[in-house]
């Protein structure tokens, strides 16, 4: 089995335990709530998996550095919530993502590096905030923080499977599943 072929397996099988072991509220203990958060939200799943799927049509730079990007994101979100700062619109920024990776998606939009650097950085801003804002009472921060890298990676990694799988399929799948999430992204912007 391919190299990329057993990661994707592994970030499937990762994604789909963790959910699975999911119940309402956060579990005790800082890695397991971490790695259970991004999996939890609707909008967090999303954004992150239509991410990786988008970053399949991207230059060879753009996409491997992506998950760069979104970690990168991730974490200073987190840290300006640990910091006690203040980031107005978290939740608007969030649903934002989705609607906006969704467009992307359905257009085939390719974006040079630094513009969709900067883009999927300040997406993972806004989740990384909501993440760290939302840490359980008691849960010590590095097995926090190490709990939802994993599991962002692991869904950003699941949607670049995906991605990939749908360019050798007619453009107009990927196009359909880029529509899909533009109307969830709006549907959440609503709600």
């Amino acid at each position: 089995m391919k190299f990329t072929a057993k990661l994707l397996t592994a970030a499937a099988l990762l994604t789909a335990s963790a959910t699975a072991m999911a119940h309402s509220g956060h579990a005790e203990g800082g890695f397991t709530s971490g790695l259970l958060h991004p999996m939890l939200g609707l909008d967090h799943l999303l954004a992150m998996a239509a991410i990786g799927f988008w970053s399949v049509r991207q230059s060879n730079l753009m996409k491997n550095a992506t998950p760069a990007f979104v970690i990168g994101g991730m974490i200073l979100g987190a840290t300006l919530a640990w910091g006690g700062l203040s980031l107005p619109g978290v939740e608007t920024g969030i649903t934002f993502s989705v609607l906006v990776a969704g467009i992307l998606i359905a257009t085939l939009a390719k974006l040079p590096t630094a513009v969709g650097g900067i883009l999927v950085g300040a997406f993972m801003l806004f989740h990384g905030f909501a993440h760290g804002a939302e840490m359980p009472a008691g849960a010590t921060l590095a097995a926090y923080l190490a709990g939802f890298s994993i599991a962002t990676l692991a869904i950003t990694l699941v949607g670049r499977g995906l991605g990939s799988l749908m360019l050798k399929a007619d453009s107009r799948f990927s196009r359909g599943v880029g529509g899909v999430l533009a109307v969830a992204g709006a549907y959440l912007a609503a709600a």
